[in-house]
């Protein structure tokens, strides 16, 4: 089987590569004049093109073949909220392991116990693009700058179907229950679930979540570094739209 060489190009009807996938087409993978690629513009479309100029490793022109529209994996939203780590590897690990699972949206975080108060996106982008491409997938995620926490559990764009993950027990909050994700969830339905920082949320951020329309929600029995329940969240929530 041919082996199928993707790049990502936000306006393919542009017919020129932007100049970093310019460069790994034409230095790295020494890709020339009439050799076929496949753009991806992040919004459902995958583009057959063929190379028509290969200018010095800079430049590298084509002409869409065919233009071929994707069936979304999954249906509803899926939406994953997230206060950064201080170990900036683990969050950029989340952030690719999360687009090659399937996700929507992440949204940043800055809480009570946060211990990192600035993430530069740039750098996140690049990744999400790499995971994307990696597991061709049509929907490049959409990445949000951080805010606090008070100001996203008031937005007015999030979905009905929200929850927030804590360690705490129903008598520290207090809270009705606190059941497994999985056994709540809607399929086919947008869903949002945030995760805290290492040191959690605090009860004060979950008593403002829970007034604010969020359920609390257990990963399970196992305590979880942020990056591995933030995954598991992802996961769930790709599941039950499947």
């Amino acid at each position: 089987m041919k082996e199928q060489r993707f790049f990502y190009v936000p306006q393919p009807a542009v017919g020129q590569l932007p100049d970093e996938e310019a460069q790994h087409a034409l230095r790295v993978l020494r890709l020339g004049m009439g050799d076929e690629l496949f753009l991806m513009d992040g919004r459902g479309t995958f583009h057959r093109a063929i190379i028509t100029e290969a200018d010095n490793h800079r430049r590298c022109r084509y002409r869409i073949e065919e233009s071929i529209s994707q069936q979304p994996e999954w249906l509803g939203q899926i939406h994953l909220a997230v206060a950064p780590t201080k170990i900036m590897d683990r969050m950029e690990w989340l952030a690719e392991k999360a687009t090659e699972v399937g996700v929507d949206r992440l949204s940043l975080l800055d809480c009570r116990f946060s211990e990192r108060k600035v993430v530069k996106n740039e750098r996140l982008e690049k990744i999400i693009v790499a995971a994307m491409k990696q597991s061709h997938k049509a929907w490049k995620p959409l990445l949000d700058e951080m805010m606090t926490f008070e100001s996203f559990i008031h937005r007015n764009d999030l979905p009905e179907q929200r929850f927030i993950a804590h360690c705490y027990d129903e008598h520290d909050v207090p809270i009705t229950q606190k059941p497994f994700l999985a056994d709540v969830l809607k399929c086919q339905m947008p869903a949002l679930v945030m995760v805290g920082p290492e040191g959690d949320f605090s009860i004060e951020e979950v008593r403002a979540a829970e007034a604010a329309g969020f359920r609390s929600v257990s990963l399970g029995t196992s305590r979880l570094r942020t990056e591995t329940a933030a995954l598991v969240a992802v996961h769930l929530m790709r599941l039950a739209n499947r």
